[in-house]
């Protein structure tokens, strides 16, 4: 039961309940490592218990902190991107930070000096570089020094940068997989635009895949979209066009292959009877697709909420003067596969 009072509660209440120094409530509030999980437990029952509060403002002023993340995207009417800022925006008040928001709305660009020294002189604690690696748009990484951490995501690896990914390569290794187990041979890919980090990577996981199984790679078995269901519908008559004997497709995404099942239907394609399809994200609406979309789960909110987590701990070690500085990392997040009809839930295989 939270106990409430016409008198603020201060920080020093909140010791003197938990039997613990201003330090250490300090640290916990701050979520800064090196609190036992017993004492952390205790202090954040005291809090919750007296109903406190920090004075966000007069911490700030104190500790020389915003707690604020300044976070870039792009592509945020596409789902991935979405589902990803709507996680980093739970982690961020999880973790006591506000998030200062800038859009990029030509992404491929790499003039990003301006975005840059409007986070600094807003003094944002660290930023998120929530935006897809495409072609060159951060070459400018090898010249930048930044005075505050930061964190990409879906970005290629590389030293002294920290990242979060989703393994792209692994879902197309488990959507390939899923298609010969089930005895389909003559597998066709529609790929996202190919000067993205991200849809290389998933390209490469159908073709190392395919390799393995003994199946064969062929240009016309690929081509490219652009993430558009219509992409999606174009893609599967190209395929079919060049590539007609394809009784399977992975679609790089479920909005693509939303294109991909409508446009099967006008052709007198059946799926899964004629063509399997596996798609990739599990969007909400995959499960009511005609027939429901077999598909490559990521799980966004977490990854949007780990990038949090990773810059949290960044700037609390550039603050801990005695603490040694995190390494640089990158973490890798595994998404996986959910069977439905499309690909031949409930029929036979294709053996």
């Amino acid at each position: 039961m939270r106990i409430r009072s016409t008198n603020r509660v201060t920080i020093k209440h909140v010791a003197k309940s938990a039997g613990v120094s201003t330090q250490t409530v300090s640290r916990v509030v701050n979520n800064i490592p090196g609190v036992l999980p017993g004492t952390r437990q205790r202090v954040q029952d005291a809090i919750d218990k007296l109903g406190y509060r920090p004075n966000v403002i007069a911490r700030s002023l104190t500790q020389s902190r915003s707690y604020t993340i300044g976070v870039v995207a792009s592509g945020i009417d596409y789902y991935g991107p979405s589902r990803t800022l709507v996680g980093i925006e739970q982690g961020a008040n999880e973790a006591g930070y506000s998030l200062n928001l800038s859009l990029l709305h030509q992404p491929e660009n790499d003039d990003v000096q301006p975005l840059l020294d409007g986070f600094l002189s807003r003094q944002v604690d660290g930023i998120i570089w929530a935006t897809q690696e495409i072609g060159g748009n951060l070459g400018w990484l090898e010249q930048e020094h930044f005075p505050v951490p930061v964190v990409f995501l879906e970005t290629r690896p590389r030293r002294e940068v920290s990242v979060v990914n989703v393994d792209g390569r692994y879902g197309s290794q488990l959507a390939v997989q899923h298609l010969v187990a089930r005895g389909y041979k003559h597998i066709g890919v529609i790929t996202g635009p190919k000067t993205w980090w991200s849809a290389r990577e998933r390209l490469q996981g159908w073709r190392e895949t395919m390799a393995a199984a003994d199946l064969p790679v062929e240009d016309r078995q690929i081509t490219e979209g652009n993430w558009s269901t219509s992409s999606g519908a174009i893609g599967l008559e190209t395929l079919l066009e060049h590539f007609p004997e394809m009784d399977a497709v992975f679609v790089c995404n479920d909005q693509m292959a939303l294109g991909v099942l409508q446009t099967s239907r006008k052709l007198g394609r059946r799926v899964p009877e004629d063509l399997a399809v596996v798609g990739y994200d599990d969007i909400p609406e995959a499960a009511y697709f005609w027939p429901p979309l077999t598909t490559i789960r990521q799980n966004l909110m977490n990854f949007g909420s780990t990038a949090v987590g990773l810059l949290s701990q960044l700037i609390a070690a550039r603050r801990e003067e005695n603490d040694p500085p995190v390494k640089s990392e990158t973490i890798w997040l595994r998404p996986e596969l959910v069977i439905r009809g499309s690909s031949g839930e409930g029929h036979p295989p294709n053996l």
